[in-house]
């Protein structure tokens, strides 16, 4: 289910993802100047890579090796960093442990 606000799409959902690298930008629109952008590809539940890298703005200073939630579309402009930012994903948290039914499927050593 997709939510709409102001005519605004909103993100389906907060993803999981593993910050894989991290990018330096020179050149880049005065908004995001100074803020850390990290490499990140979504993951499943246990941690494992699934999807293709892409970049993210990290607010919550998080690092190579880190799962993250990030979240994406238009939603990723509403946190107070990113606030009408260009910007298309922002990871919101860094995780510290996933349960599923009842199941531990990852801890953050």
């Amino acid at each position: 289910m997709r939510c709409k606000c102001r005519g605004e799409k909103i993100g389906d959902k907060m993803k999981i993802a593993l910050v894989i690298g991290s990018t330096i930008s020179t050149i880049k629109d005065e908004v995001i100047r100074g803020r850390k952008l990290l490499i990140v590809r979504n993951t499943d539940t246990t941690g494992n890579p699934t999807g293709e890298p892409y970049i993210a703005v990290d607010t919550v200073s998080a690092g190579t090796g880190d799962l993250v939630m990030v979240t994406d579309g238009s939603s990723a402009r509403y946190t107070n960093q990113t606030a009408n930012a260009p910007v298309d994903a922002v990871i919101v948290g860094v995780i510290d442990s996933l349960e599923m039914s009842g199941e531990v499927t990852y801890r953050k050593q």
